[in-house]
């Protein structure tokens, strides 16, 4: 049976596909800074009480760092800012036999959209360009999974109190096909080539990356 790539697996992926190979068989511990976010978003479209959800902050983060406090209390108050769809199911796993994918959608509304929640700081206008690869993923996932006739969802950056709107273009979906094939190799046990202008600065794999002499070939 084919083993399907997670939507979190088609994203670094498309960002760098050696450090995917690096990373793929190890723990990915939930930043305290998601933790914060998720939190909130589970919260959205009902009276914020924000004591009652730092306490469930703290359930799950019993150990939360000082700077966790202050980025709550941002959330919230940006957050407060906005108006939100309250969903009808949270966390629900959908998944793609046809792209052999599959993942864990936030949010799903009323209305057949759904949306994803993102700790990053919203950027000035749209969206990032791995959140559009996140809900083209997701499209086609909740096309197979729900079925209907879903064209994008919502990308929720939770501490800056945004939500906006995404609808995967042609260009999105073929970076989502490229990154999942790239995927599906490392997965067969492939070791890629790194690829051009490589994302280096700041990998904790640089060295091991880079090791030993490049040949010309793996340029091509």
């Amino acid at each position: 049976m084919e083993q399907y790539i997670p939507v979190s697996g088609v994203v670094a992926c498309h960002i760098c596909p050696r450090r995917y190979y690096f990373e793929r068989s190890l723990e990915h511990p939930e930043s305290p800074r998601y933790t914060v976010c998720k939190q909130v978003s589970t919260h959205l479209g009902e009276l914020l009480d924000s004591e009652r959800i730092w306490q469930e902050v703290l359930c799950i983060l019993p150990d939360a760092p000082p700077e966790t406090r202050e980025l709550f209390d941002e959330c919230i108050s940006a957050c407060r800012e906005t108006a939100w769809q309250r969903p009808v199911q949270s966390d629900l796993a959908v998944e793609s036999d046809i792209l052999g994918i599959r993942g864990r959608v936030d949010k799903v509304f009323e209305d057949g959209t759904f949306a994803i929640t993102r700790s990053s700081t919203a950027p000035r206008a749209g969206v990032y360009g791995t959140d559009r690869l996140r809900i083209a993923c997701y499209v086609a996932c909740i096309r197979e999974t729900l079925g209907g006739t879903v064209t994008g969802g919502y990308v929720e950056y939770v501490s800056s109190g945004i939500c906006r709107f995404v609808e995967p273009q042609p260009r999105d979906r073929r970076a989502m096909i490229r990154a999942i094939r790239a995927a599906k190799r490392v997965v067969a046990g492939e070791i890629p080539k790194r690829p051009l202008r490589a994302p280096c600065e700041g990998c904790p794999h640089l060295e091991r990356c880079t090791a030993g002499p490049r040949r010309l070939s793996d340029l091509f």
